[in-house]
C-alpha cells in the first residue's frame, strides 16, 4: 500500500510505465471495491480526477480532522498491523502529525506497545527537534547519506530495493513475504542507526 498525499496521477503514471498493476483507492467506494493482491495507491488528500475528494482549504482539512473518512479508519488499520516507512512527510501537515500521534496513543494506552510493527521515517537532513518527536511516537528516523535531496533519496531507495531483492533467496521460504518484509525492515534499521 503507498499513501500519498498528492493530488497528481505521477504515481499512478509510474506503475503505468513500469508495467506494474495497481488500484487508486480516494474514496469510500474505492475503499470497498479495491481488488487484493495488487498495490493500492491511497489518494490521502483526494484526486485531481474527483474534485469532490480534494483537501485544500483549512476548513477541509479542519474537517479530515475528526479521522472518520473512510481512508483515515484504512490508514488507521495498515497502520496498526504494518511496517511503515514515510517518505516526504513533514511535521507541517497537521492532519498527518496528528493521526500519528493518535496512533502512538491507542498503542500506549493498549499495554500492547512492544507489539507494534515498527515505523520509520526518511528524512533528507537532521533534524533534532522532528527526530524527538518522531521518537516519542515510536517512529525511527533514517537521515540520508547524501547532501542533495533527491539524490539522497534514490540512493536510500535503490540500497533497500538492492537489500530486499525481489522475493527470498534461494532455499528461503517466506509466508506472505515475512522473509521479504523482515529483510526491508533490518535494512531501514541498519541504515537508521
Amino acid at each position: 500500500v503507498i499513501y500519498t498525499t498528492n493530488y497528481d496521477r505521477n504515481l499512478e503514471l509510474a506503475y503505468e510505465i513500469y508495467g506494474r498493476d495497481y488500484v487508486k483507492v480516494a474514496n469510500a467506494r474505492d475503499v470497498a471495491q479495491a481488488r487484493q493482491g495488487v498495490t493500492h495507491i491511497v489518494k490521502f488528500h483526494g484526486d485531481f480526477d474527483e474534485d469532490s475528494s480534494l483537501v485544500l482549504t483549512e476548513t477541509d482539512y479542519l474537517d479530515r480532522l475528526s479521522f472518520n473518512s473512510p481512508l483515515d479508519v484504512r490508514f488507521r488499520s495498515d497502520a496498526l498491523g504494518s511496517t511503515i516507512l514515510f517518505i516526504g512527510y513533514s511535521l507541517s501537515d497537521p492532519n498527518i502529525r496528528l493521526l500519528l500521534h493518535r496512533l502512538w496513543q491507542t498503542w500506549h494506552r493498549s499495554g500492547y506497545e512492544k507489539d507494534r510493527p515498527p515505523s520509520f521515517i526518511f528524512m533528507t537532513s537532521r533534524n533534532p527537534v522532528e527526530e524527538a518527536v518522531l521518537g516519542r511516537w515510536g517512529i525511527s528516523v533514517v537521515v540520508g547519506e547524501i547532501d542533495e535531496p533527491q539524490a539522497a533519496l534514490v540512493d536510500f531507495l535503490s540500497r533497500l530495493a538492492e537489500m530486499v531483492g525481489d522475493g527470498a533467496e534461494p532455499g528461503e521460504t517466506t509466508h506472505e513475504g515475512t522473509v521479504v518484509r523482515q529483510r526491508a525492515i533490518e535494512t531501514v534499521r541498519s541504515r537508521g542507526s
